[in-house]
């Protein structure tokens, strides 16, 4: 068995035609928008994208471009619900990946901008009808 194939199955990635290697999902992670995304997700389990840009505070634009990489990476997979696209973590991440979004969830919990982020967030519940679910 070769290093790297030994690196991966140690890491619990079992699906490694399917699954990114660690090099991207890091190289994803290190985007701060991007991981905020994640964490987010991680978080809620499924957000819309107009709620992670309430949440983010950025653009719609910029909040689509950094989910595509993540979904061409394999972390994050869409489900569109009429004129909405509503993102959750793919359900085939290596454990690996969740224990990492888990210690990152800790680490950035006390961050002004996860702090921000997540009572913006707040702030949008209950959801309006005819906004993200509908």
């Amino acid at each position: 068995m070769t290093a790297t194939r030994s690196f991966l199955t140690l890491l619990g990635v079992y699906r490694i035609a399917h699954m990114s290697k660690p090099a991207e999902i890091f190289k994803a992670l290190s985007d701060p928008t991007r991981l905020r995304c994640l964490l987010l997700l991680h978080g809620e389990r499924e957000l819309c994208v107009c709620e992670l840009v309430e949440a983010l505070n950025v653009s719609q634009p910029l909040i689509s471009r950094h989910l595509a990489h993540l979904r061409g990476v394999g972390i994050v997979e869409d489900e569109r619900r009429g004129q909405w696209v509503h993102y959750r973590l793919s359900p085939g991440l290596g454990s690996w990946v969740i224990e990492l979004l888990e210690i990152l969830q800790r680490v950035e919990a006390e961050t002004d901008e996860m702090i921000e982020a997540r009572a913006r967030l707040s702030a949008m519940l209950p959801r309006p009808p005819g906004r993200c679910d509908e």
